[in-house]
């Protein structure tokens, strides 16, 4: 609704547009809407089983429904607006005709509309459907709306985001004190390979095999964790283990295993010697622009079943490895699975987790390679003690209000003893505070439906924390509020569910922020059910079976992995979907179904099925803001992608897109450009143009002549200058950018830049280019700027610049850098720093403690070659005496 009112609000501000009387009906709708969503703001604070009825459920369904499709009629009209209104030939005679016939469509629905929000008007109060009751809380539903918190609170979440899940487990200590007693005897009798099957539900399974595998993986030579769950794609699972053991092996055939070893002894005495200068740090191999790797991955997602046995078989043959396979359903499962391991391996590791204590047995036989371990329930004072404990972590106290120290019992006994549940609850009990104790006495009885579900094993997918973050933008469900930005807003909203302990975190960054989550099975069914009831969203395929409570469908998931129940869209209403997102391997998108003024955001990550003839069909979308094709197998991205005015995220990461066209200069709004492949260092071509003149702008688009007299409007002026982008991630400079290299002066809202690779000498007008680019970017506002140069010469001459980039928070700087730069003592909020291991020198660790602020420093090896590799350590070695 809020989103909606902020458009009808543009909408009235061009008067030119609102002709015929259709100003009148637009700011009916607009008025009625906001005292509608007033309305809907105080329903939200009483307790459903109190208040809401079926007429007003039902009365509230109209409105959202409604509201849907106003939104549907208002991006339908604007998209028709003409781009300027203060042309002298707007106001000619048959141009208004013209105009009129055109916009005649949504102008006669946007009459219509205003009718249904009278009658669902009178509707309320021809069958009694009554105010809240007064005096309830003001609180908005859930408790956690952005806007009810200071400004010092909303700061402060931005800024502590990184220390979000890094805590121990909370609830399994005889749990990981008895697999831990079992893997000191498993080591000391050198047996084959052992799996310890983890038997439970709720969560508490995974929780305890995941703090198990991270706590001991990195005695392994190579690790790596799937989740499989009932429906699942064996080739897949394969593809996944195969990418996660594959950069040891690369590391060991660039190095071999003398130089691995010195590798890990490099690493741990570098911890030993200099952890107190900053809490986190990390040494790794870096494979730089190894064509080979991209060989690698791209020959593994197209390899057949076969192959893939083989080729994990070989690699892990000679391996002490770890495995976690998470959530097996069937001894099925784990047969095909098993099969396609090797046979003997000298003291190498599998965990399975499972809710069945037949499979648990199958995968652990009773003998004394193996071990059955079942997840036992909290007894006595545990539950309530764990219970209190989690509320305590995860209260938040906002200004003025009084946090509420008991909740009724019933609340933590619920549970039943299952720590995922005491801790999830405890989370939404924190941020409540002040909820009476007939809310908490409703949402009892409501819990005792949601932990009949866990039986029923309803799995999330890995989520991206920044692809959630930007597709919550582009839908409009964050804004820009009290001086923060719509990313900041976000990643606020984000904490509140890390801090209700909804999601599971899966993987953290260097600097400490959750990188990938899933949503608790145990809540996620109950998410599936209130989105359902209120046609929120609509899955298809994979092991779900939703009933659409109408035939409208908004926003569309269509997923494959085996599905017994396929993926159809047979029978869906598909012309008024906003949303699409495509997971797996689907063999038909119904592309032609869409109303392409509707659609807003498509997400066709990883679908391999995506054409070029899909792309000419996605750029007549005209109001998408959220396009993602990473790992697909497109090639080329259609020069008509300039009709795609409103696209804020454009991510072809992980494509075979080498060149951007130019008519991408003609994006005014967008804000993130993701490309190239950070494995292998590959790149993304900006768009060049032989001949262009060195201070033009190669992201701006041919300027037509015009007549010397002509008055250019303020959007002319400003065309092809990209200045809401934020984000340009991935590209590639060589020796003939020097165009790309001098139009980044022209990005000055630029926050991230990242070079994936960086061929140029500086000789060169190109290296003059780009180091005058980057210190004007860093006067502007720069916070993250990260360089892979492979002849080192440019990052080797970063002190050259006058002034340093004051606002910096990352610093990645990948090559053979010779010395720190002499500024970086002067970058008070340097946050992740990211050097290569050639300055790994005691002066430089005396230059690093003056950084307060610093909190992950890693050390990349940025050579490929094995000999000059074992070099470099030996040299590290004998200079630090380690």
């Amino acid at each position: 609704m809020k989103s909606l009112l902020g458009k009808l609000g543009n909408l009235l501000s061009q008067e030119y547009a609102l002709i015929r009387g259709i100003r009148g009906d637009v700011q009916y709708i607009n008025d009625d809407l906001a005292s509608m969503q007033a309305f809907l703001r105080d329903l939200s604070a009483v307790a459903e089983g109190n208040s809401h009825d079926h007429r007003m459920k039902d009365w509230m369904k109209q409105i959202r429904d409604m509201a849907y499709d106003i939104e549907d009629c208002i991006d339908d009209f604007t998209h028709r607006l003409p781009p300027d209104s203060t042309s002298e030939a707007r106001c000619s005679f048959i141009f208004m005709r013209i105009y009129e016939l055109w916009t005649w469509w949504p102008r006669r629905d946007i009459a219509e509309l205003k009718v249904r929000t009278q009658q669902i008007a009178e509707r309320r109060n021809r069958y009694g459907v009554n105010n809240p009751e007064h005096g309830s809380s003001s609180t908005t539903a859930g408790g956690w709306a952005a806007g009810s918190y200071s400004l010092h609170t909303l700061i402060d979440d931005v800024t502590t985001a990184q220390f979000i899940g890094i805590k121990e487990p909370v609830g399994v200590m005889s749990d990981m004190k008895k697999l831990g007693d079992w893997l000191t005897e498993h080591e000391k009798s050198e047996n084959e390979l052992a799996v310890v099957s983890i038997v439970g539900f709720g969560g508490g399974k995974t929780t305890i095999a995941t703090a198990f595998y991270r706590a001991v993986s990195s005695k392994f030579d190579c690790q790596a964790s799937v989740t499989v769950s009932q429906n699942y794609d064996l080739d897949a699972v394969l593809r996944s283990i195969l990418k996660q053991v594959k950069p040891e092996i690369s590391n060991q055939k660039h190095g071999g295993s003398t130089s691995l070893e010195k590798r890990k002894n490099l690493a741990s005495g570098i911890k030993r010697s200099f952890m107190r200068v900053v809490p986190l740090i990390r040494v790794h191999g870096q494979k730089g622009n190894d064509r080979s790797s991209d060989q690698t991955l791209t020959r593994l997602d197209t390899m057949e079943h076969d192959q893939l046995v083989d080729e994990l078989k070989q690699l892990l043959a000679v391996k002490r490895y770890i495995l976690l396979i998470d959530d097996i359903w069937s001894a099925h499962t784990w047969d095909s699975i098993r099969f396609c391991l090797p046979e003997k391996n000298k003291n190498s590791i599998i965990i399975v987790t499972t809710r069945f204590q037949a499979v648990g047995a199958t995968c652990s036989p009773t003998d004394e390679t193996g071990l059955l371990h079942t997840v036992n329930l909290l007894t006595g004072d545990e539950p309530k003690n764990l219970f209190n404990q989690s509320v305590s972590k995860s209260k938040i106290r906002k200004v003025g209000e009084h946090v509420q120290d008991q909740v009724p019992d019933e609340i933590w006994k619920i549970c039943g003893g299952l720590p995922l549940a005491l801790v999830t609850m405890a989370g939404v009990v924190a941020c409540n505070p002040s909820k009476t104790d007939s809310y908490w006495s409703t949402l009892s009885q409501d819990m005792l439906v949601v932990l009949e579900y866990i039986s029923e094993g309803l799995e999330s997918w890995r989520i991206s924390r920044k692809r959630l973050i930007r597709r919550w933008i582009a839908e409009g469900f964050a804004s820009e509020k009290q001086g923060l930005t719509k990313e900041e807003v976000a990643e606020t909203n984000f904490n509140h569910l890390m801090r209700r302990n909804i999601i599971r975190p899966l993987e953290h960054s260097s600097n400490g922020k959750l990188k990938t989550f899933q949503v608790h099975d145990m809540v996620l069914e109950y998410i599936v059910s209130k989105s359902t009831e209120e046609n929120f969203i609509t899955v298809v395929g994979g092991h779900w079976l939703m009933t659409a409570s109408s035939n409208k469908v908004r926003r569309l998931s269509m997923q494959s992995s085996g599905s017994k129940h396929g993926s159809s869209t047979k029978g869906l209403n598909l012309a008024q979907v906003r949303s699409l997102t495509v997971f797996g391997n689907l063999n038909h998108v119904p592309f032609r179904s869409f109303n392409n003024g509707i659609i807003q955001v498509l997400d066709l990550e990883g679908w391999k099925g995506l054409k070029y003839r899909h792309m000419t069909e996605i750029c007549q979308m005209v109001v998408l803001k959220y396009l993602s094709i990473r790992q697909s197998e497109i090639a080329k991205i259609p020069s008509k992608i300039e009709k795609l005015e409103c696209l804020e995220t454009l991510d072809i990461r992980e494509t075979r897109v080498e060149e951007l066209p130019k008519s991408v200069g003609q994006l005014k709004r967008i804000s993130n450009i993701l490309g190239g492949n950070k494995n292998t260092r590959k790149g993304l071509r900006l768009p060049q143009e032989k001949g262009k003149k060195p201070l033009e702008n190669p992201l701006s688009p041919e300027k037509p002549k015009e007549p010397e007299n002509k008055r250019l409007s303020s959007q002319e002026k400003g065309k092809g200058t990209m200045k809401a982008l934020r984000v340009l991630s991935g590209i590639e400079i060589v020796e003939e950018s020097a165009a790309v290299a001098a139009g980044l002066h022209q990005l000055t809202g630029l926050r991230k830049l990242a070079i994936f690779k960086l061929n140029i000498t500086k000789d060169g007008d190109t290296f003059k280019q780009l180091l005058s680019s980057i210190e004007y970017l860093g006067s502007c506002g720069l916070r993250t700027l990260a360089i892979n140069d492979e002849n080192s010469e440019f990052i080797n001459s970063l002190d050259d610049m006058s002034a340093p980039p004051r606002y910096l928070i990352a610093l990645e700087l990948s090559g053979k850098l010779e010395k720190l730069p002499k500024w970086i003592t002067s970058i008070t909020t340097l946050n992740k720093l990211t050097i290569s291991v050639t300055v790994l020198r005691t002066e430089t660790f005396k230059t690093l403690q003056t950084l307060r602020m610093l909190f992950s420093l890693t050390f990349t090896f940025p050579f490929s070659a094995a000999k000059q590799d074992q070099d470099i350590i030996k040299n590290i070695l004998e200079d630090n005496k380690l």
